[in-house]
C-alpha cells in the first residue's frame, strides 16, 4: 500500500485496519466540508432571480436585526 493513489475531489482511501464505517464517517466529513452537498440541494429545483434576491435580501434584515438585537442595552430589572 505504499503507491502513492492519484484520486480527484472527494475520496476517501479505506486504511489496512480500518473499519468501513470509519471510512464512511471520514467520507461524509469530507463531503460536508467541501459544500458539495450543499451545492446540490440547491441546484435541485430552479429557483426564479426575483426570489433569489428576495430570500438574500430577508436573509440580510435577518442579519441586520441580530446585529442590533446584540448591541441593545439589556432591559433593566428592578
Amino acid at each position: 500500500m505504499n503507491k502513492k493513489s492519484n484520486f480527484f475531489g472527494n475520496a476517501v482511501e479505506v486504511k489496512e485496519h480500518e473499519n468501513i464505517n470509519q471510512a464512511l464517517r471520514r467520507f461524509k466529513k469530507k463531503i460536508e466540508e467541501s459544500g458539495v452537498l450543499e451545492d446540490a440541494k440547491k441546484k435541485e429545483f430552479y429557483e426564479k432571480p426575483t426570489s433569489v434576491r428576495k430570500r438574500k435580501k430577508s436573509s440580510a434584515k435577518a442579519r441586520w436585526r441580530k446585529k442590533l438585537r446584540d448591541q441593545q442595552l439589556p432591559p433593566k430589572l428592578y
